[in-house]
């Protein structure tokens, strides 16, 4: 299947109906994209010639690949561009961080569509697939990267799309071999010898970022588990909220910092909960405490802002902040509502005792005594 004429027309309208999903946070539409895409069909076609040594498939399929990837990119480049919603949503930012799930989703999800393509009943198999390895979303997050100038999400996203692309492959080469499907014979002995190496040559090329992939995933998600078991046991305090966290690579390796909200925690216990630290695994990470930010001294920028810069790490944590937040306005916008409500109420009475005062005002007041300690 070539990507010109109708089916680059599908490509192009697919990729935009993704993008909408995306900017409206669709999860109905961003499905419906998927089933649209045609995206399957030369990454599965990448693996089958590979598996079958046609060289011919490989090339067609990867010319395919190439041309669907560029368009998808282009389109979804040009949507965001004009888009007036330019918000990341938490279905586009889900998009931005492969993990070890994602790489499993690829492979089981290859090896069901090869599986069932050899069969007689095929059934609904490989829409499926689009749907769970998600090839079309990674792509307009991409371009959304490109559009917003934002690096981390094209490269994140794109590293997505990669992982699903080298695993369906990888997968489908694996079920075609261990099937024995009959290899393409060639008609020039040289030319097959030919064939066969660069067949080789590409399958060694596959497998080796694969495997680096697998291993740097498996790696990084453990490390995350580890973290998590960290701040859960031990920076979990009472009256003590953990508003973010995050994790960087510094000159002295990798560094963990949290923010708390809510009353301050002693520097004791901080400390107690760094000397804890080999015991879950990171002894080569340090930990960074950021505090003070007490229900009174709460600079709301200044926790908007963070609140949107972790949104897509911890989403639920986050909304749990918003509403206390929400319910601090709330409980300050009720008390101006009673005092404003307090003044009306005082004006009959106060004409009548008072006819000369003109103008009344009404509002917190804090009495000091300076002859006394309170």
């Amino acid at each position: 299947m070539g990507f010109k004429g109708t089916n680059l027309w599908v490509l192009i309208f697919a990729v935009f109906v993704a993008s909408l999903g995306l900017n409206m946070n669709s999860t109905a539409v961003i499905i419906g994209a998927m089933l649209i895409s045609p995206l399957m069909g030369p990454i599965m076609g990448f693996g089958l010639g590979l598996g079958i040594s046609n060289f011919d498939l490989i090339k067609k399929s990867f010319r395919n690949f190439v041309t669907a990837t560029v368009f998808s990119v282009i389109t979804s480049t040009c949507y965001f561009a004009i888009s007036p919603l330019s918000e990341a949503q938490s279905e586009l930012l889900a998009r931005t961080s492969p993990t070890i799930y994602d790489v499993l989703i690829a492979l089981f999800g290859g090896l069901a569509g090869i599986i069932a393509s050899s069969s007689k009943n095929k059934g609904n198999v490989i829409p499926g697939i689009a749907i769970a390895t998600a090839l079309m979303p990674p792509l307009c997050t991409a371009g959304y990267g490109i559009a917003t100038g934002n690096l981390y999400y094209f490269f994140g996203a794109f590293y997505l799309y990669f992982i699903n692309t080298v695993f369906i492959s990888l997968a489908t080469y694996m079920v075609v071999r261990l099937l024995k499907y009959s290899k393409k014979k060639q008609l020039d002995e040289h030319r097959e010898k030919r064939v066969t190496r660069y067949v080789y040559a590409i399958v060694f090329f596959t497998l080796v970022p694969s495997i680096y992939l697998g291993y740097k995933l498996v790696h990084e998600t453990y490390f995350e588990e580890r973290v998590r078991n960290f701040i859960t046991n031990e920076l979990n305090f009472s009256d003590t909220q953990l508003l973010t966290k995050t994790i960087t690579n510094t000159e002295h390796g990798k560094e963990l910092k949290v923010v708390l909200l809510g009353e301050t925690v002693p520097d004791v216990m901080i400390e107690n909960a760094r000397y804890k630290l080999p015991r879950y695994g990171l002894k080569e990470l340090s930990l960074v405490v950021q505090q003070g930010f007490g229900q009174e001294s709460t600079d709301i920028n200044e926790l908007k802002s963070l609140l949107l810069k972790d949104l897509y790490k911890n989403s639920e944590e986050v909304l749990r902040i918003q509403s206390y937040q929400i319910d601090s306005l709330k409980r300050t916008v009720q008390r101006y509502e009673d005092h404003s409500r307090m003044a009306s109420q005082l004006i009959p009475e106060i004409r009548v005792l008072f006819p000369y005062v003109q103008d009344i005002s009404c509002s917190d007041t804090y009495i000091i005594h300076l002859d006394s300690v309170r």
